[in-house]
């Protein structure tokens, strides 16, 4: 499955375009949802429960649907997201991750 397939698929789900506050429905379901999956991590950490690998690529999936709806309700194609997160990585760290340049970028 292709970004503009799964793009198209999330839309048939999404709030309409003229639904009020809109933008601000989809950013805090991103919130949301993150939290979802930074909680299941912290329970399989700090409360030692097993993990849980199917919940949390459920949960990612709840991410994916909100960034899909919200970059579509911008008409910035999710491709588009992607190719600019790589190119800030890329400019950020040309060498791949590197500690140091992590705690001296601005």
């Amino acid at each position: 499955m292709t970004f503009e397939e799964y793009t198209a698929a999330v839309m048939r789900t999404a709030p309409p375009a003229h639904a009020p506050g809109l933008l601000a429905n989809l950013a805090l379901g991103v919130a949301g949802e993150a939290g979802e999956v930074a909680d299941l991590i912290k329970k399989q950490i700090f409360h030692h429960h097993d993990p849980e690998p199917d919940r949390l690529i459920e949960e990612l999936g709840d991410v994916l649907w909100y960034v899909a709806a919200l970059a579509s309700t911008l008409s910035v194609p999710l491709e588009e997201v992607a190719r600019r997160n790589v190119a800030k990585l890329q400019a950020r760290y040309p060498a791949g991750f590197d500690p140091a340049r992590s705690r001296e970028r601005p």
